[in-house]
Protein backbone atom coordinates (compact mmCIF):
# COMPACT_ATOMS: atom_id res chain seq x y z
CA UNK A 1 0.00 0.00 0.00
CA UNK A 2 1.32 3.43 -0.92
CA UNK A 3 1.45 6.24 1.62
CA UNK A 4 -0.11 8.68 -0.82
CA UNK A 5 -3.67 8.24 -2.04
CA UNK A 6 -4.26 11.54 -3.86
CA UNK A 7 -7.74 11.65 -2.31
CA UNK A 8 -6.77 14.80 -0.41
CA UNK A 9 -5.51 16.66 -3.44
CA UNK A 10 -8.84 18.50 -3.61
CA UNK A 11 -8.31 20.00 -0.13
CA UNK A 12 -10.50 17.50 1.71
CA UNK A 13 -9.75 14.68 4.11
CA UNK A 14 -11.64 11.61 5.19
CA UNK A 15 -13.02 11.23 8.68
CA UNK A 16 -13.45 7.87 10.38
CA UNK A 17 -16.50 6.63 8.56
CA UNK A 18 -17.60 7.80 5.14
CA UNK A 19 -17.58 11.58 5.51
CA UNK A 20 -15.08 13.94 3.90
CA UNK A 21 -14.50 17.48 5.13
CA UNK A 22 -12.23 20.38 4.17
CA UNK A 23 -8.76 20.07 5.65
CA UNK A 24 -9.37 23.33 7.51
CA UNK A 25 -12.55 22.01 9.18
CA UNK A 26 -12.75 22.60 12.95
CA UNK A 27 -12.83 18.83 13.53
CA UNK A 28 -9.59 18.39 11.57
CA UNK A 29 -8.02 21.28 13.49
CA UNK A 30 -9.01 19.59 16.76
CA UNK A 31 -7.68 16.12 16.04
CA UNK A 32 -4.69 17.58 14.19
CA UNK A 33 -3.73 19.50 17.32
CA UNK A 34 -3.98 16.31 19.37
CA UNK A 35 -1.76 14.63 16.78
CA UNK A 36 0.73 17.47 17.17
CA UNK A 37 0.62 16.94 20.94
CA UNK A 38 1.40 13.28 20.36
CA UNK A 39 4.41 14.22 18.22
CA UNK A 40 5.85 16.64 20.78
CA UNK A 41 5.34 14.01 23.46
CA UNK A 42 7.55 11.84 21.27
CA UNK A 43 10.18 14.57 21.38
CA UNK A 44 9.88 14.70 25.17
CA UNK A 45 10.24 10.93 25.32
CA UNK A 46 13.41 11.17 23.23
CA UNK A 47 14.75 13.87 25.59
CA UNK A 48 14.01 11.64 28.59
CA UNK A 49 17.40 9.95 28.46
CA UNK A 50 17.18 8.77 32.09
CA UNK A 51 13.68 7.30 31.58
CA UNK A 52 12.25 9.60 34.24
CA UNK A 53 8.80 9.55 32.64
CA UNK A 54 9.19 6.96 29.88
CA UNK A 55 6.13 4.83 30.63
CA UNK A 56 3.98 7.82 31.53
CA UNK A 57 4.78 9.63 28.30
CA UNK A 58 4.03 6.51 26.26
CA UNK A 59 0.66 6.15 28.00
CA UNK A 60 -0.15 9.78 27.17
CA UNK A 61 0.78 9.14 23.54
CA UNK A 62 -1.49 6.10 23.37
CA UNK A 63 -4.33 8.12 24.87
CA UNK A 64 -3.73 10.84 22.26
CA UNK A 65 -4.54 8.24 19.60
CA UNK A 66 -7.79 7.44 21.43
CA UNK A 67 -8.74 11.10 21.65
CA UNK A 68 -7.72 11.76 18.05
CA UNK A 69 -9.83 8.86 16.81
CA UNK A 70 -12.85 10.07 18.75
CA UNK A 71 -12.44 13.58 17.37
CA UNK A 72 -12.00 12.22 13.83
CA UNK A 73 -15.60 11.09 13.60
CA UNK A 74 -19.12 12.18 14.38
CA UNK A 75 -20.53 8.88 13.14
CA UNK A 76 -22.29 7.19 16.08
CA UNK A 77 -21.57 3.71 14.68
CA UNK A 78 -17.85 4.49 14.53
CA UNK A 79 -17.87 6.10 17.99
CA UNK A 80 -19.43 2.96 19.45
CA UNK A 81 -16.45 0.92 18.22
CA UNK A 82 -13.80 3.14 19.81
CA UNK A 83 -12.09 2.96 23.17
CA UNK A 84 -12.92 6.38 24.54
CA UNK A 85 -11.48 8.62 27.22
CA UNK A 86 -13.52 8.43 30.40
CA UNK A 87 -13.75 9.86 33.88
CA UNK A 88 -11.34 7.19 35.14
CA UNK A 89 -8.68 8.43 32.73
CA UNK A 90 -9.05 11.95 34.11
CA UNK A 91 -8.88 10.63 37.68
CA UNK A 92 -5.64 8.76 36.91
CA UNK A 93 -4.11 12.00 35.65
CA UNK A 94 -5.19 13.79 38.83
CA UNK A 95 -3.66 11.10 41.05
CA UNK A 96 -0.44 11.26 39.02
CA UNK A 97 -0.28 15.04 39.39
CA UNK A 98 -0.90 14.76 43.14
CA UNK A 99 1.84 12.16 43.50
CA UNK A 100 4.41 14.14 41.51
CA UNK A 101 3.61 17.39 43.31
CA UNK A 102 4.90 15.89 46.56
CA UNK A 103 8.40 16.42 45.11
CA UNK A 104 7.84 20.13 44.46
CA UNK A 105 7.94 23.30 46.49
CA UNK A 106 4.64 25.19 46.37
CA UNK A 107 4.32 27.74 43.60
CA UNK A 108 4.59 31.37 44.66
CA UNK A 109 5.51 32.92 41.30
CA UNK A 110 5.10 32.15 37.61
CA UNK A 111 7.61 29.62 36.30
CA UNK A 112 9.43 30.40 33.07
CA UNK A 113 9.51 27.43 30.68
CA UNK A 114 12.92 25.85 30.41
CA UNK A 115 15.56 24.08 32.42
CA UNK A 116 16.75 20.69 31.26
CA UNK A 117 16.07 19.54 27.70
CA UNK A 118 13.41 17.18 29.09
CA UNK A 119 11.71 19.93 31.08
CA UNK A 120 11.84 22.33 28.14
CA UNK A 121 10.27 19.74 25.83
CA UNK A 122 7.55 19.03 28.40
CA UNK A 123 6.79 22.76 28.55
CA UNK A 124 6.45 22.80 24.74
CA UNK A 125 4.13 19.79 24.98
CA UNK A 126 2.08 21.67 27.59
CA UNK A 127 1.56 24.64 25.30
CA UNK A 128 0.63 22.38 22.38
CA UNK A 129 -1.82 20.61 24.69
CA UNK A 130 -3.40 23.95 25.60
CA UNK A 131 -3.78 24.72 21.88
CA UNK A 132 -5.44 21.34 21.35
CA UNK A 133 -7.77 22.17 24.22
CA UNK A 134 -8.67 25.46 22.54
CA UNK A 135 -9.31 23.72 19.21
CA UNK A 136 -11.50 21.07 20.86
CA UNK A 137 -13.54 23.66 22.75
CA UNK A 138 -13.94 25.64 19.51
CA UNK A 139 -15.26 22.51 17.81
CA UNK A 140 -17.62 21.95 20.75
CA UNK A 141 -19.30 25.31 20.11
CA UNK A 142 -20.96 23.90 16.98
CA UNK A 143 -20.64 20.10 17.13
CA UNK A 144 -21.07 17.59 19.94
CA UNK A 145 -17.81 16.76 21.73
CA UNK A 146 -17.59 14.54 24.80
CA UNK A 147 -16.74 16.90 27.65
CA UNK A 148 -14.39 14.27 29.07
CA UNK A 149 -12.00 15.03 26.20
CA UNK A 150 -11.81 18.65 27.36
CA UNK A 151 -11.32 17.54 30.97
CA UNK A 152 -8.60 15.11 29.89
CA UNK A 153 -6.71 17.72 27.85
CA UNK A 154 -6.95 20.20 30.70
CA UNK A 155 -5.45 17.67 33.14
CA UNK A 156 -2.76 16.58 30.65
CA UNK A 157 -1.59 20.20 30.36
CA UNK A 158 -1.46 20.46 34.15
CA UNK A 159 0.41 17.16 34.34
CA UNK A 160 2.96 18.26 31.75
CA UNK A 161 3.65 21.42 33.75
CA UNK A 162 4.23 19.38 36.90
CA UNK A 163 6.36 16.85 35.00
CA UNK A 164 8.55 19.68 33.67
CA UNK A 165 9.09 20.99 37.18
CA UNK A 166 9.83 17.51 38.53
CA UNK A 167 12.28 16.86 35.70
CA UNK A 168 14.19 19.97 36.75
CA UNK A 169 14.07 19.11 40.46
CA UNK A 170 15.35 15.58 39.84
CA UNK A 171 18.19 17.01 37.73
CA UNK A 172 19.05 19.60 40.38
CA UNK A 173 17.99 22.51 38.17
CA UNK A 174 15.96 25.20 39.96
CA UNK A 175 12.82 26.69 38.45
CA UNK A 176 13.42 30.00 36.73
CA UNK A 177 10.71 32.36 37.86
CA UNK A 178 9.25 35.44 36.25
CA UNK A 179 10.16 38.58 38.14
CA UNK A 180 7.26 40.57 36.77
CA UNK A 181 9.45 42.41 34.28
CA UNK A 182 11.63 44.01 36.95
Amino acid sequence: MKIYTRTGDDGTTGLLGKDRVPKHDARVEAYGSVDELNAVLGVAHAADTSATFGTLILKLQEACFQVGAELATHDETMLAKLVRIGDDDVAVLERTIDSLETELAPLTRFVLPGGTPLAASLHVARTVCRRAERRVTALATHEPVDVRIVHWLNRVADLLFVMARVANVRAGVPDRVWDGGK
